[in-house]
């Protein structure tokens, strides 16, 4: 079984930037979402498509199979999912012993950029960059399926303004 931990930040500067090592284009759908799973297509470049299900997180590991479909019946699935359609930029930045992903939003979300990085146990050490603002692993708003929910991007002010 797969297992994803990983931590994810807001991101206040351009400091990574230069960093960047490659990117790639993403449009991702949510297909279906309730309290045991979540299952998301993810087309990649416009050349792949994969399919992803995700289990619910315990702290920041949660169960995620992931399957390479052939992209036509990608597209055909991420056009089932629509409205609920997240567009962003990932960049991968090296940093210490990890490799950050940080992803741009494009479209409804412009504006907004999100962090994370995968680890191979809770208890790792990471060593944060200083580009990096509020930690946001525990906060379902910024979860790219409530994002693909919800067009609005979410505000850290507890009373939304």
């Amino acid at each position: 079984m797969g297992i994803e931990i990983e931590r994810k930040f807001l991101v206040t500067s351009d400091g990574w930037r230069t960093l960047a090592t490659s990117s790639s284009s993403m449009r991702q759908g949510y297909l279906s979402e309730h309290a045991r799973a979540t299952v998301r297509i993810r087309i990649v470049d416009d050349s792949q498509a994969i399919l992803t299900i995700k289990g619910r997180p315990t702290g920041l590991a949660r169960a995620e199979f992931e399957y390479e479909v052939p992209l036509d019946e990608g597209r055909a699935l991420l056009e089932m999912s629509r409205p609920a359609v997240v567009e962003k930029r990932r960049y991968l930045v090296p940093h210490g012993d990890h490799l950050w992903e940080v992803d741009v939003f494009e479209g409804s979300h412009a504006g907004l950029v999100m962090a994370e990085v995968e680890m191979s146990a809770e208890d790792e050490v990471v060593v944060l960059p200083e580009w990096l603002g509020a930690e946001v692993s525990h906060d379902d708003r910024f979860a790219n399926a409530s994002l693909a929910r919800d067009p609005r991007i979410p505000s850290l002010d507890p009373h939304g303004t």
